[in-house]
């Protein structure tokens, strides 16, 4: 039965994943940043531009994961490619493989031809590596995984397959640094059901209690930062980029689907700016276990 119900929820998952994500990478590209990373930026400076902030996010990252030491590393949920882009072309990294749900994505990381990079159009809970990796990162994926139906115990069971099995294709000094958006000072029951039903549907976000419970005896949480006022920061420059060139954004995709994002980005904006909803970066470290050195993949 939980066999046939996980089966479900990656096959929903997907569909509500390309809903939002496959509206065009033509979209996209006119209020992101060069990068195409569409996820919290790090500001540090008022001076800070969205590419730099963008930068230094990705940068936090890979030093994360050691990346200038590592010989392979998993991105479960790679969007547009920014991570792989840098494990390919600055730390030389021999083997990269991305994770995503949109055929859009997959096919514009591919298109790149980055040297060592396999991009897979495939759920994380589908997914079976045979060799382990140094590192994972799985920025903006998490909020995905379990739906507004789940009750609390069983997103605490989908979060831990998620970190079992990440600990499983992980060699036994690699890392796991993990970015999602999560309930604050908001239960999902007064969440917005605009954000909910139009733009990420069948997505619930997780709370910092979820995750650390689900984690435990599996990860060791090394450290945990809030960046809620970063991402309301990062909402208002995209919804400034998409003002800006609107009149193109109407012409790609129409004006209903622009009239959507921009009252998504406003709302999550202002949802950061109150507190409602918050965005956490957590580096974790496995658990020294015998079990899960026997477990999955063989550690190399």
């Amino acid at each position: 039965m939980a066999a046939s119900i996980d089966s479900d929820r990656t096959t929903e998952a997907a569909a509500a994943i390309r809903h939002h994500y496959d509206v065009g990478n033509a979209f996209y590209s006119l209020w992101l940043d060069r990068s195409l990373t569409y996820s919290c930026a790090i500001r540090e400076s008022a001076d800070d531009t969205l590419e730099t902030a963008q930068e230094r996010k990705l940068q936090l990252h890979l030093d994360a994961i050691r990346a200038d030491r590592a010989g392979s590393v998993l991105d479960i949920g790679c969007g547009w490619g920014s991570i792989l882009k840098r494990l390919a072309e600055t730390h030389r990294i021999q083997r990269s493989v991305g994770l995503t749900l949109s055929e859009e994505q997959a096919d514009f990381v591919r298109s790149r031809g980055y040297p060592g990079v396999e991009v897979r159009t495939e759920n994380w809970m589908h997914y079976e590596p045979d060799t382990r990796f140094d590192g994972i990162i799985s920025i903006g994926a998490f909020e995905h995984f379990a739906g507004p139906e789940d009750s609390s115990a069983e997103k605490v069971r989908l979060y831990r397959e998620f970190f079992t099995r990440c600990r499983s294709w992980l060699n036994k000094d690699g890392v796991l640094s993990l970015q999602t958006i999560a309930y604050a000072n908001m239960s999902r029951e007064n969440a917005s059901q605009f954000i909910q039903q139009e733009i990420f549907p069948k997505a619930d976000l997780p709370t910092l209690a979820e995750i650390t419970a689900a984690a435990e005896g599996v990860f060791e949480v090394q450290s945990v930062t809030n960046g809620r006022l970063d991402y309301a920061w990062t909402c208002e420059e995209w919804a400034r980029r998409l003002r800006l060139h609107r009149d193109e954004a109407v012409h790609v995709v129409g004006p209903e689907v622009v009239a959507r994002y921009e009252r998504y980005l406003k709302l999550s904006a202002l949802g950061f700016r109150m507190g409602k909803i918050c965005l956490f970066r957590l580096v974790l470290h496995p658990f020294k276990s015998k079990y899960f050195e026997g477990r999955g993949v063989q550690a190399r």
